[in-house]
């Protein structure tokens, strides 16, 4: 019986070179983590390449951790792991709150620890949840996933630093048009091995163009070393405090809804539909890997969303390509100098790749709606509220601003707002009461006139 795409072994080139696409994805997204942190603390430059490439190396055993797995732990679907971006606001605020700012690494990886430790006690529990998300909620979380993910490709599009002069510059947007360009015509012109590694080739084409204008960086390679080692408790050790251990429990709440709401984005894409014992596994994974990572100076692990969009784009859906691409991960957090290579791809070429990658996930998220009755009204209302409560971070960031700190990591994650209120409106409408039957109403601007012909 020939193996399910998902537990499929490729030739190694192409598990290679498709492992280092899904690095070049998820580079930016792991590394900006440890910069806005480390810059917030004062780091001098060595000691912040440090703390990046801890990053890695800790994203990269997560990554195994996720794919490869063993015992109950590991989702074993095609899953990047790396650091969340949810907890940057938390730790730049502990980091702001203590007085000696040396001492603040240690307290964000004491409350690291403690809170992936209970998250992994609490991962049996919370992965009962995957009964309340049916197609309609799935699908509405799929599909705020990839809307979600769009405003960070735009960014990337407009260039490295925002409040630069040449920000949004015709250069800059003129290179990310000029990649994505590329990475369509791969895509429509090409068969076989190359279509499937179209924004890999894309982004080093888009590189290659970007030297003569000034914008490809070579001072990252020039300038790191060849060997590191992320030694354990470098920054010392970890410190637990009350107030800091209870914001970052928080965020692995909410770490622990949005990786449920992609694993099952993923499982619905790799035609291996997420259980419940899956998505225990899975978040076993996360919680375990985040546990682990603050002992080799890393921080708060969880499933990357981008990836879900290069599976759902290039439809390679082995699991051990994933797992090559974690490879790649843990050999960049000791070779500093192979992981600056990934790090002279510019923003905007990365910009123009993304949006092709996280589109995807948002056309996956359609599919995904199609299949789940949108002519009854319920569900209409269902994905309507969901997707504009999902989205308002996103077109009104400061929608929230008067909403306590703790109140606001969970508010400021569409993704996680969009998720529990499709869950709450599919109870709501689908399950509780017996009131007038979903089928009654065919759209929400039906005219009453004719539900009262239809009974």
């Amino acid at each position: 019986m020939a193996a399910h795409p998902v537990d499929e072994k490729l030739p190694a080139l192409k598990m290679a070179t498709s492992g280092l696409q899904h690095v070049a994805a998820m580079y930016a997204g792991v590394v900006a983590p440890p910069l806005i942190v480390g810059a917030a603390i004062g780091l001098s430059a060595t000691d912040l390449t440090f703390l990046t490439g801890a990053c890695l190396f800790t994203a990269g055993l997560a990554t195994f951790l996720q794919t490869l797995g063993f015992w109950k732990i590991g989702a074993r679907l095609p899953f990047v792991n790396g650091v969340t971006f949810a907890g940057v606001a938390p730790m730049t605020a502990i980091v702001a709150s203590t007085e000696d700012k040396s001492d603040a690494l240690p307290v964000i990886f004491g409350a690291v620890i403690v809170a992936g430790l209970l998250g992994f006690l609490a991962a049996p529990v919370f992965c009962k949840a995957v009964r309340f998300f049916p197609p309609v909620v799935t699908g509405s979380v799929i599909t705020l996933i990839g809307v979600s993910l769009l405003p960070v490709a735009f960014g990337w599009a407009q260039g490295p630093d925002p409040r630069a002069d040449d920000y949004g510059s015709t250069t800059y947007l003129t290179l990310a048009g000029v990649t994505l360009l590329i990475v369509l015509l791969l895509r429509r012109f090409t068969r076989g091995f190359v279509k499937q590694i179209a924004v890999l080739l894309g982004l080093i084409v888009g590189t290659l163009v970007a030297i003569p204008f000034g914008v490809t960086d070579f001072g990252p390679v020039a300038h790191a070393d060849v060997v590191g080692f992320p030694t354990p408790f470098h920054f010392g050790a970890p410190r637990f405090q009350l107030a800091a251990i209870l914001s970052l429990c928080v965020v692995m709440v909410v770490s622990m809804t949005e990786s449920t709401a992609d694993m099952l984005a993923l499982g619905e894409i790799v035609e291996r539909p997420a259980d419940e014992r899956t998505i225990a596994a899975g978040l076993r994974a996360d919680t375990l890997g985040s546990a682990i990572s603050p002992l080799f100076n890393g921080f708060m692990c969880s499933a990357f969303a981008q990836n879900i969009g290069l599976v759902a784009m290039t439809r390679i859906r082995s699991r051990y390509v994933v797992a090559t691409g974690g490879g790649f991960l843990v050999l960049m957090g000791l070779c500093p100098m192979a992981a600056s290579l990934i790090a002279v791809a510019p923003r905007p070429v990365l910009g123009g790749a993304g949006v092709v990658l996280f589109g995807s996930v948002a056309a996956s998220g359609i599919q995904t709606l199609v299949r789940a009755g949108l002519d009854r009204d319920n569900n209409v209302l269902i994905v309507a509220v969901s997707l504009a409560v999902g989205i308002i971070p996103i077109t009104a960031p400061e929608f929230y601003h008067a909403f306590p700190g703790t109140a606001k990591i969970v508010l400021d994650s569409g993704i996680s707002t969009g998720c529990v209120t499709a869950v709450v409106l599919n109870l709501l409408f689908n399950h509780l009461g017996k009131g007038r039957e979903a089928q009654d109403v065919t759209h929400p601007m039906e005219s009453g006139q004719e539900i009262a012909a239809a009974h």
